[in-house]
């Protein structure tokens, strides 16, 4: 699971590894990343801004087919540990920001974006795509609060080696979804932003005060409201305020 295909410019390394998974038969753990993408892709409608050759721009090719439907956000959890694994041995304080995004101090170093490919009730493939701040100085686009390896520590980083242990630590989470499903997802509550802490959010009502209470296996989040009820929510249906 270690083979890397380099592409100088993509549009998108999620949009060729779609293209190519089927019907090139790629292996599973198979990684094609580029320098440069002209239409990197974000959750939803969301973009990724990265300056050329700065950061890590990438997509592996799981092929989870023994990971049932209902279990696919393990998955997602078990990716956002690799980074914080990997961004850990460089600084400390990185967390994962419900669902998938990777925080440090209120800021936004990494943003994970995961296709599956569904056959009847399992997974036939999962394109995993990351992008990762790491040498970028400054920011010009509109994105809220983002921030690189390189604004955290000072220093720049070697891109191969670092693309290189990110990928050893993904393949280390994935297999311990087929192991360890458990740990994976205690080990998600570890780094959990703003678990059990008191913090301002906002859904379709307005905003209000809530606590995170738990992550569902199917990956819904439940916020506990300071009248004490409890908030459900799918992605995208709640907000975190500043």
């Amino acid at each position: 699971m270690n083979e890397q295909i380099y592409i100088p410019s993509l549009a998108s390394t999620n949009a060729w590894m779609q293209q190519k998974w089927q019907a090139d038969n790629l292996p599973e753990g198979v990684l094609v990343h580029t320098s440069f993408q002209t239409n990197g892709r974000g959750q939803l409608t969301n973009t990724w801004e990265s300056e050329k050759e700065k950061n890590l721009l990438f997509s592996i090719l799981f092929r989870p087919v023994w990971l049932s439907v209902k279990e696919q956000f393990l998955l997602s959890q078990a990716v956002a540990l690799a980074v914080v694994d990997f961004l850990s041995t460089m600084a400390d304080g990185f967390m994962v920001k419900w669902p998938n995004d990777i925080y440090w101090c209120n800021k936004k170093i990494a943003g994970i974006l995961i296709e599956n490919n569904l056959s009847g009730t399992t997974i036939a493939a999962s394109i995993v795509g990351i992008g990762l701040n790491v040498n970028q100085k400054e920011f010009v686009s509109d994105a809220p609060n983002p921030i690189s390896l390189w604004q955290i520590i000072g220093r720049e980083s070697n891109l191969s080696v670092c693309l290189n242990e990110l990928q050893a630590a993904l393949k280390r989470r994935y297999l311990q979804v087929q192991q360890q499903p458990q740990e994976v997802r205690s080990d998600y509550l570890k780094v959990l932003y703003r678990y059990q802490q008191w913090a301002m959010y906002e859904d379709e009502y307005g905003v209000f005060e809530g606590c995170i209470e738990c992550v569902e296996p199917q990956g819904f989040l439940h916020v506990k409201d300071r009248e004490g009820k409890d908030r459900r929510y799918a992605f995208k249906e709640v907000h975190f305020l500043l």
